[in-house]
């Protein structure tokens, strides 16, 4: 037992509700300090890659440890990592498409006529162009980090060597993005300043409430017996669970027109389950995968690909590719659940 749930227990607050709402209330607290990191010397496309999936994806990693520790079958981790990736990359992104699209940069005005001869007249902007350099550069990451996954559990199973090659090329893949972050403040003559750090302490406030409540819920759920809300659905249910930072992070940012933020902190969440979450779970026992395993990695691939033509020829999401990202989402739940 820990202090916060000391307290809680204490107060006579001590409920499903309760929890859910520490969960939810940690995760607002986190996005709030976060979003702060864009004025103390983070760009919207690294605080989306870099920043962002640490903390949208602590809970999955907070599950591995809770896993590892014996509250649970170490086959739920790989449910829970397809679940919450596939969410992300069709529900999720989906939904903030429909109601905005998803397209980086600012909007093209229709009364404006780019001038005769002017150069650079009807260009995207050099910061638009980087952003979509880099949200590419992660989305082909995802690919590979997908395909890497689908060879290594094609016999079945994911054992201890095949979670070093997975944690390998995730600390490879943070080494790139560290370094092209403190590249991009070189270059911006831009620093870390006091506040950074401040808003990285409550930033790990709100991730020790976190722990709390999943520690909590996980305990509650693992005691339930019969029912879809059970044990036994306990990959699919602590998916969804963790997903939904990450529509609360969606939503925020594109509905104030931060598309670049929206859709880098999706896809930079699925790194954080997949290399890292399977690498440390295969490490510690070997993984069984399910049996809609590999239709959930071949919706995966499918999907990322999507989103990798969709940036490139239509510099982001429009809103019409919110409906085959949701149609795509059915078909995971049908061959997950059916």
């Amino acid at each position: 037992m820990n202090p916060l749930a000391d307290a809680i227990e204490q107060a006579g607050l001590t409920s499903v509700w309760t929890y859910l709402g520490l969960f939810l209330g940690a995760s607002l607290l986190m996005i709030w300090r976060l979003e702060a990191m864009l004025d103390h010397g983070l760009e919207g496309t690294a605080l989306g890659t870099l920043v962002m999936p640490y903390c949208s994806g602590l809970g999955n990693l907070i599950f591995v440890g809770l896993i590892a520790a014996g509250r649970g079958p170490a086959s739920e981790v790989l449910t829970n990592c397809l679940v919450n990736n596939v969410t992300n990359l069709t529900l999720i992104l989906a939904l903030p498409a429909l109601c905005w699209g998803l397209r980086l940069g600012p909007p093209r005005q229709k009364s404006a006529r780019p001038a005769a001869g002017r150069a650079g007249a009807g260009k995207p902007d050099t910061s638009t162009q980087l952003n979509r350099l880099s949200l590419l550069l992660t989305l082909v990451a995802g690919l590979f980090f997908t395909g890497v996954t689908w060879a290594l559990g094609s016999d079945g199973e994911l054992g201890a060597s095949d979670g070093l090659v997975l944690i390998g090329l995730f600390l490879f893949w943070q080494c790139f993005q560290v370094f092209d972050v403190l590249k991009h403040n070189v270059r911006q003559q831009r620093a870390f300043g006091p506040m950074f750090y401040l808003d990285a302490f409550i930033v790990l406030l709100g991730a020790g409430a976190l722990y709390s409540s999943i520690d909590w819920l996980m305990t509650w759920l693992l005691a339930q017996q019969g029912g879809f809300i059970s044990a036994q659905h306990l990959g699919w249910l602590s998916g969804w669970l963790m997903v939904l930072p990450n529509a609360l992070l969606a939503f925020f940012f594109a509905a104030r027109g931060r598309a670049d933020i929206a859709y880098a902190s999706q896809i930079g969440d699925g790194h954080i389950c997949i290399p890292l979450c399977l690498g440390l779970s295969a490490l510690l026992h070997p993984l069984a995968v399910p049996g809609f395993f590999e239709t959930g990695i071949v919706i995966l691939a499918l999907t990322t690909f999507a989103h990798v033509i969709c940036v490139l020829a239509a510099g982001g999401l429009p809103r019409w590719m919110g409906w085959p990202l949701l149609a795509a989402y059915g078909w995971f739940l049908a061959a997950g659940l059916g």
